[in-house]
């Protein structure tokens, strides 16, 4: 933590001295931690994605359910290790949750930012899959 600045000297003055310092190149990397059914989100095409995130805004998890059979139909998720059968079932309870708790808008709210969630992991694919890889 850096000391306070004395009597004479202000925060701004202190700032070019602590920049012109040469840089240590330390370099840090940031890995989001995600649950079960959070990395059972499928990687799915961007229009498929963006018909989800409209299905889930407006009939509560409607789209979650529906991105659920793009598992079966060979769309990978961060789960690489559980058997496709696992991740359609996981994909189905947290279309249910849902369904379920959209009675007190807490479902309806969960549906809107997993359709979100979808879009942004099929950005992430768009830019990050090669031309030709279906997954």
């Amino acid at each position: 933590m850096d000391p306070l600045p004395k009597d004479g000297e202000s925060a701004a003055g202190a700032e070019p001295s602590r920049s012109a310092a040469p840089s240590s190149g330390v370099v840090v990397q940031v890995r989001e931690k995600k649950g079960p059914l959070r990395a059972a989100i499928p990687y799915m095409p961007f229009p498929v994605a963006v018909i989800c995130l409209f299905l889930n805004t407006f009939v509560p998890g409607l789209g979650t359910f529906v991105s659920a059979f793009t598992v079966l139909c060979g769309a990978r998720t961060d789960l690489p290790d559980r058997h496709i059968c696992c991740v359609f079932w996981l994909n189905i309870a947290a279309a249910l949750i849902q369904i379920l708790t959209a009675i007190v808008m807490v479902g309806w709210i969960m549906s809107i930012f997993w359709g979100m969630d979808m879009v942004i992991l099929a950005t992430e694919r768009r830019y990050r899959a090669p031309e030709g890889d279906l997954h």
